[in-house]
């Protein structure tokens, strides 16, 4: 078994504050945010509508969370919302539209994330019969689809359609500053495309805490108020936006090397046998696994080398690299996947 620390790559969530991040923490200037004076919050907020080009913004505890809140803050009860099958709003937050905001689900199947050519086929016109369709919500980077970009292009020409109904369009950037960061395109251009926009910095930025919801005025402020009905309503939380700016001044262009490692990983892996790889866009890295390979047997003969990557389907793994994965973790990582697949395989053969 391995003595050294684990190379944790289940996701980009699992990161720890730096020392640097920690003293930004321990030197925050705050405030009583539900009070709307914890100056921190405030400049995180000004900053980062800033950076989108809207109006406002709101510091939310999670992603999940500020995705709710654009929905329920664009939509009325009983309205439709049409999501991609895979999306993250979709398939991992239980619901929320038709909990939060009594919303129906009108579900495309997307490619790689791109819903636009979807979009018109789903439109019904007007008829009492049928549920509004009032929000249209895109992915980017698109989780499901191994961290795919969506194309700008895809993004506008989306936004054009829905803006062309009268309906909506949130966008969910948890990884949006991937996104902007590989393909050389600023975050306001991304922004421009949607009403609301939603960003985390707990994931690739390594903040231990936070998401934020951006958009016009109005729309954060009916938001402000959701998030405080829904316990959402923090105090001196100053000491976590801190670490989100801190993210944002030392954490941004370095993702570039997350999305190197994440390439080499993927040639790594993709020299096992009984394994095959896509390249990846961003940070993340799927590995479709041959029938007679078992994941769970390659994720246990991965952790007793001291290596971490998670089951996302079937016959499906995903690794994503992350600032806590340095140049020598990633060696191990290959090491240690090459290891446990010939391992899970001669299992197997028995």
């Amino acid at each position: 078994m391995s003595t050294l620390p684990d190379v944790d790559m289940r996701s980009d969530t699992v990161t720890r504050p730096a020392p640097a991040m920690r003293r930004a923490i321990a030197e925050a200037r705050v405030g009583d945010d539900v009070f709307g004076d914890d100056p921190t919050v405030l400049e995180l907020e000004r900053r980062i509508a800033g950076l989108a080009g809207k109006e406002a913004a709101l510091f939310v505890p999670s992603g999940t969370m500020g995705n709710q809140l654009a929905v329920n803050s664009l939509t009325s009860p009983g309205d439709e919302v049409l999501l991609d099958a895979d999306s993250h709003i979709f398939r991992f937050e239980q619901g929320g539209i038709a909990a939060n905001s009594g919303c129906l689900a009108r579900i495309v199947r997307g490619e790689r994330g791109v819903v636009a050519a979807d979009v018109t086929a789903a439109l019904r016109g007007e008829d009492d019969h049928h549920a509004h369709l009032a929000l249209v919500c895109a992915e980017n980077t698109h989780n499901m689809a191994g961290g795919a970009i969506v194309p700008l292009a895809s993004l506008q020409a989306l936004a054009a359609t829905a803006r062309a109904h009268g309906m909506k369009l949130h966008l969910d950037g948890a990884r949006l500053w991937n996104a902007s960061v590989a393909a050389g395109i600023p975050i306001a251009t991304w922004a421009a495309c949607a009403d609301t926009v939603m960003m985390c910095f707990s994931k690739g930025l390594g903040a231990p805490v936070g998401s934020i919801l951006t958009g016009p005025a109005d729309v954060v402020r009916r938001a402000r108020r959701t998030r405080k009905r829904w316990g959402g309503g923090m105090r001196q939380v100053g000491i976590l936006a801190a670490a989100c700016l801190h993210a944002l001044d030392h954490h941004v262009e370095r993702l570039a090397d997350d999305h190197r490692r994440a390439r080499a990983l993927a040639a790594g892996m993709r020299a096992a046998p009984g394994v095959r790889v896509a390249e990846p866009d961003t940070n993340i890295v799927f590995a479709d696994l041959d029938p007679a390979l078992e994941p769970g047997a390659v994720l246990a003969a991965l952790e007793r080398r001291g290596v971490r990557m998670s089951k996302y389907g079937p016959t499906r793994l995903r690794a994503i690299c992350h600032l806590d994965v340095d140049d020598a973790g990633l060696g191990r990582a290959i090491a240690a996947f090459e290891a446990a697949v010939t391992e899970a395989s001669s299992a197997a053969r028995r």
